[in-house]
């Protein structure tokens, strides 16, 4: 049992997301820190999809009542995926990122901080190295409502109206950045996961059960305050949004700081300045845009297109209503795969491994 960290390290890096191996071993502190030994060689046995209890108690010949309490307690303590599907309850392995670092909202304190961020620069350039891209751009949602050529991953109010269970949870990375001493100026609650189920976070839950009439206030919320909407990058399938901030959030970090071209893919919108009635007051460029997009000269503001995420945060406080967002040509439209079974293919292939189910 001596080596169940290096085992589960190795077998998190087998899917497609990632969990590379470093020199100092930082990988393997962060799983000692989350897992004991025995649940760690539990986790190892766990599949990368679906199942109910009753599924892997059979599979791995344990009594259901036991196989039960074994899972529970290790998706309470987030080191499992565990949500409802067609009804029943289910759990799988989840990658590290998203998925197993997140989960351990409630567990983050200055340690497993610390060693998340010396790990980050590598995990973060693996993660992010691989097309496609982890997470998606969501435009703010005043900003889409006249376009008649909407997609649904870029509408967070046609998510949250199709989703049942709400569940409002703390931002993990304000969290992280409180605990090294930089606490965020912005709302710490505010990272919203939803599901298609009824009743989805009655067993587990990360954070606050709300309504849908909740959960839009949380939205509108974020965006008063110029945070980015980021989701899975698919069509169809996403399950939470991050309400992300440049001086906190690791999505955004890791464009900035660490280069990780497919950790985030931009909207299929760009920001554009109507120079003829800006009163270039500066506000979209030093109180608004999270990605230094917005350059001033003599006086002028303009858009650098490619630094340009369309996260449209830009907008609603222009008080000439000169800046707004634009559809890129479809020829620059970067398409989301269909679903998140999808995006596993194309980012194994990607990277050049097979998905391994066992």
């Amino acid at each position: 049992m001596t080596d169940v960290y290096k085992r589960l390290a190795q077998r998190l890096d087998e899917l497609p997301n990632g969990y590379p191996a470093t020199e100092s071993g930082v990988e393997l502190k962060i799983l000692k820190k989350i897992f004991t030994p025995e649940e760690a060689e539990m986790a190892l046995k766990l599949r990368p999809m679906p199942e109910t209890v009753e599924q892997i108690a059979e599979r791995l010949g344990k009594p259901v009542p036991e196989m039960q309490k074994i899972l529970d307690i290790m998706a309470d303590k987030g080191e499992i995926g565990a949500f409802k599907m067609f009804g029943q309850q289910m759990y799988m392995l989840f990658p590290f990122v998203i998925g197993i670092y997140e989960f351990n909202l409630h567990r983050l304190d200055k340690e497993l901080t610390e060693l998340f961020e010396e790990y980050a620069p590598k995990l973060v350039g693996t993660v992010g190295a691989y097309a496609p891209a982890v997470t998606r751009v969501v435009p703010i949602s005043t900003q889409i409502n006249q376009d008649l050529h909407v997609h649904r991953h870029e509408d967070i109010r046609r998510m949250i109206d199709e989703a049942k269970s709400f569940n409002v949870m703390d931002c993990i990375c304000k969290k992280e950045r409180a605990l090294e001493g930089h606490p965020c100026k912005h709302t710490l609650q505010i990272c919203l996961a939803f599901s298609n189920e009824e009743n989805a976070f009655e067993k587990f839950s990360r954070g606050r059960t709300i309504s849908k009439a909740e959960a839009i206030k949380v939205m509108e919320q974020a965006e008063e305050e110029g945070l980015v909407h980021a989701t899975y990058n698919v069509e169809e399938g996403q399950v939470f949004v991050c309400n992300c901030c440049s001086c906190c959030c690791g999505i955004l970090r890791g464009v900035k700081e660490y280069k990780a071209p497919y950790i985030l893919a931009k909207s299929y919108f760009v920001a554009e300045i109507d120079q003829d009635s800006c009163a270039a007051c500066g506000v979209c460029k030093d109180e608004r845009c999270p990605m230094d997009a917005i350059a001033e000269e003599d006086g002028v503001y303009t858009v650098i297109a490619e630094r340009c995420i369309g996260c449209g945060v830009c907008t609603p406080t222009c008080p000439t209503e000169s800046i707004k967002l634009v559809r890129k040509p479809e020829s620059e439209h970067d398409a989301p795969p269909s679903n998140l079974i999808e995006w596993n293919v194309k980012r194994a292939a990607s990277r050049g491994i097979e998905i391994k189910i066992d």
